[in-house]
């Protein structure tokens, strides 16, 4: 385990395979850390330079004070991505990982040479229905939004397997500060002008059966950058890569390659 120091925050991340690897981050979701992406890893080709991380107030990284901006955990990923060294990297954020690499890639495009925004969008959902669930989260606790939180991350199928509960598990033993604090950045975030300035290879990943993201949420994202490609996940929720690992990993190889990022 690794914990970088970036002044206000230290983030807890992983680098996996070759130093001379293709780069590759990934960037995850609210609520969860970096294992969210450990079902697809496998799958993926080999000889990946492969980054994760968990966002400030999330899994073991440090949990400053809420509310965060959405360009703190930009900065946050690029202090990160600058000190290892990661150049012309794939991309891949979903749901507010998704947001942070719109957001990146504006900001540092010689970090990002290609983007995939999965179940995410340029604006995600209203102030008063952020301010509503940061409101319970400070009063009640995580665990009071669980049960309504897993209904949107799974598809039904995946509801009624016993793994449902290392997900609720997750979730609920965030922090609430950290959970607040990244509600706040993603109510407070508009990027539907800055991403239809984006001229790079983009791709859109949505769960058909996704509550949070839909799919036609994903699609008028990615639409805003001129020759992007969009697929879509049947019998997935918000999180495609859990519920889906295999045809996950395939789209991304695929995008990958027709990139020629492999």
């Amino acid at each position: 385990m690794k914990l970088a120091d970036l002044g206000d925050v230290r983030l807890h991340y992983r680098i996996d395979g070759p130093e001379d690897g293709a780069p590759v981050v990934f960037a995850n979701s609210l609520g969860t850390d970096l294992r969210l992406w450990d079902p697809i890893l496998p799958l993926l080709p080999e000889g990946l330079r492969i980054l994760r991380f968990d966002k400030r107030g999330h899994g073991l990284s440090s949990c400053p004070p809420s509310p965060y901006p959405m360009g703190a955990l930009v900065t946050d990923v690029e202090k990160l991505m600058d000190m290892h060294g990661f150049k012309d990297a794939l991309f891949v954020g979903l749901s507010i990982g998704g947001m942070i690499a719109q957001g990146l890639a504006v900001k540092r495009l010689d970090l990002v040479r290609a983007l995939v925004l999965s179940n995410t969008g340029a604006k995600i959902g209203n102030a008063d229905m952020w301010a509503d669930r940061i409101a319970a989260v400070q009063k009640n606790g995580i665990e009071s939004l669980a049960d309504a939180v897993m209904e949107r991350w799974f598809a039904p199928d995946f509801r009624a397997t016993p793994e449902l509960e290392l997900w609720r598990n997750m979730v609920v033993r965030q922090e609430v500060e950290g959970y607040a604090g990244c509600s706040a950045a993603i109510s407070g975030t508009d990027f539907y002008a800055t991403t239809a300035s984006l001229r790079l290879p983009a791709l859109g990943i949505a769960g058909s059966e996704d509550g949070s993201t839909p799919p036609d949420l994903v699609r008028e994202t990615i639409d805003l950058i001129p020759g992007s490609q969009f697929h879509v996940i049947r019998r997935t929720a918000h999180l495609p890569c859990v519920e889906n690992p295999e045809e996950y990993a395939q789209v991304l190889t695929k995008f990958m390659r027709d990139t020629g990022h492999i």
